[in-house]
């Protein structure tokens, strides 16, 4: 680099090594934080319940005597701190702002910790909604983390582009449920995270059949499964499959996430922490 560099590229001729060396676009993380390990969990469309996977994996992750925390990234549809009933508002003195915790010690960061009203909308362009993500990452004390999950909108839009570029992905988790629209755009956010460089660790199907009760016979609501032939395609694992059950929707509604019955997952928080 010369000594009399602006560090403007772009209206110098050198070819100088500063020139030569890789551009990256990864946000510092806060100075008073040490995460080891982050995920992204991702989905191709809304409604398959990623950010109720989201929160069962933190939860199972943090049972295991892990220390946990989850970015919402969903800054205009949150609902992390909903489902594990945090209601009063995150702290922020001196200009810092602290993750809210969860009864089971998960760290959370959300927009809506940061609302007046919890139900107020988020009338914002996408720049500033990427430029919250990354103020999420840069901006907030998480202290010691060994394991963040980063609860993403559905799509392949603006944010995952800037979790992806901005934070060190250790790889993501894609949920989908048994439609073939469904698989289809899953595949979007699979070739996604192809062209940027990050692992997919797997996928998780969400609400893959019914179970009565009575008979105990399994009923393929949406149709049957064909998550395997996405999986195979891109030389992926299918991870776990999850059923309809209004369990998960009441614990939600009732912020009590953390108590549910987490087993099916077991298999998903192995491949993560390994």
């Amino acid at each position: 680099m010369s000594e009399n560099c602006d560090s403007n590229c772009s209206s110098c001729g050198k070819d100088c090594e500063s020139r030569k060396a890789p551009n990256s676009f990864l946000e510092p993380m806060n100075k008073d934080s040490n995460i080891k390990k982050v995920i992204g969990i991702v989905s191709g469309k809304g409604g398959v319940g990623k950010s109720l996977v989201t929160s069962l994996l933190a939860a199972e992750t943090a049972g295991r005597g892990a220390s946990v925390a989850i970015l919402d990234a969903d800054i205009t549809g949150p609902s992390i701190p909903k489902a594990f009933g945090i209601t009063e508002r995150a702290v922020i003195e001196n200009e810092s702002i602290y993750p809210s915790v969860s009864a089971g010690g998960v760290k959370i960061m959300s927009l809506n910790l940061l609302m007046v009203n919890e139900t107020d909308p988020v009338v914002w362009r996408g720049p500033i909604i990427a430029g919250t993500v990354k103020q999420f990452w840069t901006d907030v004390i998480w202290g010691d983390v060994d394991y963040m999950f980063v609860d993403m909108p559905p799509g392949t839009g603006d944010v995952p582009l800037t979790v992806f570029q901005s934070l060190p992905v250790a790889g993501i988790i894609v949920v989908t449920s048994p439609q073939d629209l469904v698989n289809m755009i899953v595949e979007k956010a699979v070739n996604m995270a192809a062209m940027m460089g990050v692992p997919v660790l797997g996928i998780v199907e969400n609400m893959s059949y019914f179970k009565c009760p009575d008979c105990k016979k399994e009923h393929y609501i949406f149709g049957r499964s064909r998550v395997e032939e996405v999986a195979e395609r891109h030389g992926i694992n299918t991870l776990a499959k999850l059923p309809i059950d209004a369990s998960f929707a009441k614990a939600c509604d009732e912020g009590k996430i953390e108590d549910v019955d987490r087993d099916m997952l077991k298999s998903v928080v192995d491949r993560i922490m390994s």
